[in-house]
């Protein structure tokens, strides 16, 4: 595989003793990667790994994520994807294309996670390679946000204390697609000085550079999260829950304490050497009792004493589930998707907007997407000698967000004609009124239409 993670790369190798100038001797570049944007990447892929570094606290004890990273991105990924179709007019360049788009939703779930994705063919061998912004070093983008020159970089152990580094760079200009390759031997924490590729017998079979004139994009495709970067202002992507970070910390440390409160809260009985036989080895319990039994040395006229307190977990979880609607609106998803719905005090208006607000962002993802793939069957159609052969592909995606809502307000009109509705709980459903504004309401109404009955025909 041509691709390694690049990021303990960045923090083994550049971050601990590259200086600005190394890094342009080692990609031939100036780089755009920041080292915000390198901190922010370690953040959101320790987010999505649960390893998140407010879970361990000063005393080394280790909580339990609530995962919320992982549910974010799978339910846009399965939101953008449920529906899509796809096809190639060119029968083999589909069928090249097929596995990839097959393994598309678990991958781009990264992709949402680190803010980006690449999709790139293996040349014409029909393999391919997902690659997260934690695999890319950009070096250039174009004014759309599109990568213009970026390198991969493959880290090869070799013995005990030599490492060897190739460093991939594909760069588009006026005169076509060019990708270079070059081998440093060095060590883990230094790249050392330039050598031949000949060092490896697979690698020996790549150009050292390379030109395809007349190739006006990228070999692969790339996408992105449609979301400002603030973090640097480059145009490297951004979490999608990056906005989140905060209140996604807060959900975890207010989970932690509701697992504290029950295991803080957990039943005890302090009880002496009547009742709990006392060994050589300290206290005996009862079987089964172990967790419930304390042996203790107290007064025999109180043989027993017990340890109840009430639990407030509802407080918790209550806390929990604010902190859940703040992440559904930084990450723009609708409430209910992690909070508990029927806990949400908001109006039938306000519930209709944050499902809107998720299928803007849907459709952005998708928009984006479809950039992406699109890229991924032109370098498909590159590396098989059909770049120039006239096939089309399209790639269409439905609205099933707003689907499904319309199919619940047409439900639920069939339900009020039914009597199962009552008017007055339609509208405060769908219009967001109260009960009385509702009533009123369906009392105007009303009244007009039996004004308008009586009224005389001219």
């Amino acid at each position: 595989m041509i691709f390694k993670t690049i990021i303990q790369y960045l923090k083994e190798v550049i971050r601990k003793m590259f200086s600005r100038d190394e890094m342009r001797r080692v990609t031939a570049e100036e780089v755009t990667l920041s080292d915000e944007m390198v901190k922010r990447i370690e953040l959101w892929d320790q987010m999505l790994k649960g390893k998140a570094p407010w879970l361990v606290d000063g005393m080394g004890n280790r909580y339990n994520s609530m995962q919320l990273e992982s549910a974010i991105c799978a339910e846009f990924a399965n939101i953008s994807l449920v529906e899509m179709e796809w096809d190639v007019t060119d029968e083999q360049l589909q069928l090249l294309c097929e596995p990839a788009i097959d393994a598309l939703n678990e991958n781009l779930q990264k992709g949402l996670a680190l803010g980006s994705l690449v999709i790139k063919p293996i040349g014409a061998t029909g393999d391919y390679e997902f690659v997260t912004e934690d695999n890319i070093i950009p070096i250039e983008f174009d004014g759309g946000g599109n990568l213009k020159s970026v390198a991969f970089v493959e880290i090869r152990p070799y013995g005990d204390y030599d490492v060897y580094y190739r460093v991939e760079t594909h760069r588009l200009s006026n005169e076509g697609l060019e990708i270079q390759n070059r081998a440093f031997k060095g060590t883990k924490n230094n790249i050392g000085n330039p050598v031949s590729l000949d060092a490896f017998e697979d690698w020996a079979t790549l150009p050292e550079d390379v030109l395809f004139p007349g190739m006006d994009k990228m070999d692969f495709g790339y996408y992105k999260n449609p979301i400002p970067n603030t973090i640097d202002n480059s145009a490297n992507g951004v979490s999608i829950y990056e906005k989140a970070v905060e209140h996604i910390k807060m959900a975890d440390i207010q989970n932690s304490r509701l697992d504290w409160e029950f295991e803080s809260a957990e039943r005890m009985v302090f009880a002496d050497y009547t009742t709990v036989q006392k060994t050589s080895e300290g206290w005996r319990n009862p079987v089964n009792r172990k967790r419930l039994i304390v042996g203790a040395d107290i007064d025999k006229s109180d043989s027993m004493d017990t340890y109840n307190p009430e639990i407030r977990e509802q407080n918790f979880i209550n806390g929990i589930n604010e902190y859940l609607r703040m992440i559904e609106r930084d990450c723009c998803l609708a409430y209910g998707d992690l909070s508990k719905n029927e806990q949400i005090e908001k109006t039938a208006t306000e519930i209709l907007a944050s499902r809107k607000r998720k299928y803007y962002r849907v459709t952005a993802i998708q928009k984006a997407l479809k950039t992406c793939l699109e890229g991924f069957v032109d370098a498909v159609a590159f590396y098989s000698g059909k770049y120039t052969t006239g096939y089309e592909a399209t790639f269409n995606f439905h609205d099933s967000i707003m689907t499904d809502e319309e199919t619940e307000r047409a439900q639920d009109r069939i339900d009020m004609s039914a009597g199962i509705m009552s008017p007055v709980e339609y509208r405060m459903k769908w219009y967001g009124e109260d009960e009385a504004t509702a009533t009123q309401a369906i009392a105007n109404a009303m009244n007009i239409n039996a004004a308008m009955s009586q009224a005389p025909i001219e």
